[in-house]
């Protein structure tokens, strides 16, 4: 490579140049790292809304060491019943990812028209959950339960006589779990629109927990109760 500059520069021009290449290069690594900036996208940098006078905030960890511990550290799961899930998880249910799901949050969940439902199982949701996430386990909408039509006209369904529900005011849905390898919102998702809920106002965050914490977002405590 010298014998290069040579013929091109000449000696002194030559050394000359790779000295100052050399001294730019140790400029450049001596140079101290900026912080980096971690927002949800471009231009958001965190994602601030209320339910029912409850402030929330969502926002990505800028730790550059913050890696993935506990649970769901692992990669590898007993199938069954921990299989990998289709994306879609039911018939004209839509499948968000995390941009759709907080797009979700600031539009439905925050103006009453929606709700962000975790179909994980009570100790699950106490370890974290995302915030304004509501707890209705998978197994509560099963049609064996008994307190199954308490449950739906919790989520807005209303009575219509015989034991029958009208579904024409409910909230729009979106029903999560704990990632690709969790069947619960998926049974979740199935035993609604078994029992009648409406399929456009359901929606499938496929990622879950698994993926919301690969990306640093924020998790909620759930309260404890006295």
């Amino acid at each position: 490579m010298l014998g290069v500059f040579h013929m091109l520069f000449g000696a002194q021009k030559a050394l000359a140049y790779l000295l100052s290449c050399a001294c730019l290069a140790h400029a450049f690594l001596a140079l101290p790292a900026a912080a980096e900036t971690v927002a949800l996208i471009e231009g958001l940098p965190e994602l601030r809304f209320a339910v029912n006078g409850q402030t929330f905030t969502i926002a990505r960890t800028a730790d550059p060491q913050a890696v993935i511990t506990g649970e769901f550290a692992r990669t590898s799961r007993a199938c069954p019943p921990f299989c990998m899930q289709p994306v879609q998880a039911a018939p004209g249910v839509p499948t968000l990812g995390e941009v759709e799901l907080l797009a979700f949050l600031r539009d439905k969940v925050a103006t009453g028209e929606g709700v962000l439902l975790d179909a994980r199982l009570p100790d699950w949701f106490a370890k974290g959950s995302i915030p304004s996430a509501v707890n209705v386990p998978f197994a509560t909408l099963a049609p064996e339960n008994p307190f199954r039509y308490d449950i739906l006209q919790a989520l807005g369904a209303r009575p219509a006589g015989g034991g029958k529900l009208d579904f024409s005011a409910v909230p729009e849905l979106v029903v999560f779990c704990n990632g690709a390898w969790s069947d619960q919102s998926p049974r979740a998702l199935t035993a609604l629109i078994e029992a009648g809920y409406p399929v456009e106002k359901l929606r499938y965050y496929r990622g879950g927990m698994q993926d919301w914490l690969m990306l640093g977002l924020t998790v909620a405590m759930a309260e404890r109760q006295e």
